[in-house]
């Protein structure tokens, strides 16, 4: 899909050292906006249990799903094929938000809900054929602060930071092709989080 430039204004500092680009860029949404935002996605957004091939084995996640793009689509991961549905007013306004705060543009969003910081997703890269190669994944979180981890898959390089309520992580480039990432479970954190990925699918 046609690309715009990325930020009105200089970038915030690359995170990592090499092989790829993730800008921290804080909170983007006011704590009143974000906490309305959290509530919404919580009530409104179609959540669903997620169905995952792991080891062979079929599981079903505590985390609850749900998907969005500009028209149905099919989208393949861990073993399981979702369809999308067309965006509800709710994410089209957070499209946007995120769209005018990155200057990247996006047909599609993954949303996540964690009930607590018990439940995370463990080392992966966002690398799923129907995904542009190279696109821009922007990461917006709504809720409990938690930690984000990066590792390079060849040298184990990690890089760790909080990702606030409210606030935006990009990720592009060469980053799904050399780095992992995570969310850590951890006890410390009893707070849900709503995590919104925005993406660009392949065209075509």
């Amino acid at each position: 899909m046609e690309q715009e430039a990325l930020f009105d204004t200089p970038p915030p500092a690359n995170l990592l050292p090499h092989d790829g680009e993730a800008f921290y860029l804080g909170p983007v949404l006011t704590e009143r906006e974000a906490s309305a935002y959290f509530t919404r996605c919580v009530l409104e957004l179609d959540w669903a249990h997620e169905r995952v091939v792991m080891f062979g084995r079929d599981i079903i996640t505590r985390r609850k799903v749900a998907w969005y793009a500009d028209a149905p689509a099919t989208y393949t991961y861990s073993g399981q094929t979702k369809r999308a549905r067309v965006w509800p007013a709710l994410l089209q306004a957070l499209k946007e938000r995120v769209e005018r705060a990155s200057g990247a543009r996006f047909d599609s969003c993954l949303c996540n809900l964690y009930h607590s910081g018990e439940e995370g997703m463990g080392w992966h890269s966002d690398d799923e054929r129907e995904l542009a190669e190279q696109g821009i994944i922007a990461s917006l979180t709504l809720g409990g602060e938690r930690r984000f981890s990066f590792k390079h898959k060849a040298s184990g390089e990690r890089v760790s930071l909080l990702l606030e309520h409210g606030s935006l992580l990009i990720m592009q480039g060469a980053t799904q092709t050399h780095w992992w990432h995570s969310l850590p479970k951890t006890k410390k954190c009893t707070d849900a989080r709503v995590n919104l990925t925005f993406r660009q699918l392949r065209a075509g």
